[in-house]
């Protein structure tokens, strides 16, 4: 079977299986492996510690599989459409990245890029040595989405994620490292233009610069890679999302080609579609574990969610939520503890100033101490005014 025949029936088997995109580029150096190492030596990365660990394994895939000669590609639509206006603009819920609405990715998508691989094993016994392989989603030390542009699926956009002429924003990656030898693809010009939507969008000025971004303020970063308390300077600019945040790949204009997705997995799970976030910050350990398994936000805990809640009910300025948030005071988890002290001081009013004063003397952590401190500061510079708060009829 020739390299070409083999290429044609791989990429049909691909999309048999429900990918949406298949391109394939050769194994060898990353292009963008300089670029990659400078924006870690500017600490741009901030605490995502295990992007600087195998960092020559990321930069030439060959590291990982010797014998690599390609890199198949797959890409694959989670685009189920779009939120309801109204539960859009409602402040009292929580907003969470679109590709997390539905099941884990990483579990959809290798479970389909190991069944490719055995395809190919299987179709590659009439070349005369065996076919080995590696499968990777999200997962390894590879350059995704500079296999991706070589691979001829998309382009890097502005916001430096991939943008792809048939998919939009909105799909996932995976990448399977193969020994054989294939026909390669071209790799995509780039298609972004004068547009500066996306840097325009983002909330915390994160894209500093076209194609270059800075993750330490980056609120997909703050709400799921940062482990520990979200920079208090940072925390108004958040809103209302607790998981994630879409805004520069929302407004793109590419996304007109944005194609629905075919896995029904993606679909939004029943309380993951813009959720009210005060019944959230009520979850029990328990009730995280059986709510979010299989979800992408197990991956952030309990403690993290909760930790997103306060923050995202802090800027919602509802003194509805002063009961919940004066009860998280009393939360096993330090971080969640602090960020409920924070958005009490938000929040401004009696019952506010109580709940924090009551739980003061109690608190034995510091920093926690240090939070409900500064926020009975910041109450009582509200007294007597409840100007630009929201107060029920």
């Amino acid at each position: 079977m020739s390299a070409h025949s083999l290429t044609t029936r791989l990429k049909a088997r691909a999309l048999e299986l429900g990918f949406d995109f298949v391109g394939i580029a050769p194994a060898e150096r990353s292009a963008t492996a300089d670029a990659f190492q400078q924006w870690l030596d500017d600490g741009r990365a901030g605490e995502m510690g295990y992007l600087t660990r195998n960092v020559e394994r990321r930069q030439d895939v060959r590291r990982t599989l010797p014998t690599a000669r390609s890199v198949i590609v797959c890409a694959m639509s989670y685009y189920t459409g779009d939120p309801p206006p109204e539960l859009f603009a409602d402040p009292s819920r929580g907003m969470i990245s679109r590709y997390a609405w539905g099941d884990d990715y990483h579990e959809v998508m290798e479970r389909k890029l190991r069944e490719l691989l055995e395809w190919l094993q299987r179709e590659g016994e009439s070349f005369a040595e065996p076919v080995f392989g590696k499968v990777y989603v999200d997962t390894g030390p590879v350059l995704e989405r500079d296999l991706a542009a070589r691979a001829g699926i998309g382009w890097f956009g502005k916001h430096t994620g991939l943008l792809s002429k048939q998919l939009g924003n909105w799909f996932f990656l995976g990448e399977l490292l193969v020994s054989l030898a294939l026909d390669y693809d071209i790799p995509t010009t780039a298609h972004c233009g004068t547009c500066t939507r996306c840097i325009t969008a983002c909330p915390t000025n994160a894209i500093v610069a076209p194609y270059q971004l800075d993750a330490r303020r980056c609120i997909s970063y703050l709400t799921i890679e940062l482990k520990g308390p979200i920079p208090r300077e940072l925390r108004p600019l958040v809103g209302n999302r607790i998981y994630g945040c879409d805004d520069c790949l929302a407004v793109c204009p590419w996304n007109k080609h944005a194609r629905r997705a075919r896995t029904t997995g993606f679909a939004a799970r029943d309380g993951l579609l813009m959720p009210e976030l005060i019944p959230m910050l009520r979850l029990t350990a328990e009730e995280f574990r059986v709510r979010f398994q299989g979800s992408p936000l197990k991956r952030i805990k309990r403690r993290g969610l909760l930790r997103n809640v306060c923050v995202a009910l802090g800027n919602a300025g509802d003194r509805r939520a002063v009961p919940a948030l004066a009860a998280a005071l009393d939360d096993s988890e330090p971080l969640v503890r602090g960020h409920a002290a924070w958005a009490l001081g938000r929040l401004a009013g009696a019952p506010a100033q109580i709940a924090l004063r009551g739980r003061q003397p109690q608190e034995a952590d510091l920093w926690v101490r240090e939070e409900i401190a500064l926020a009975l500061d910041s109450l009582s510079s509200y007294t007597g005014s409840t100007a630009g708060f929201y107060t029920p009829d």
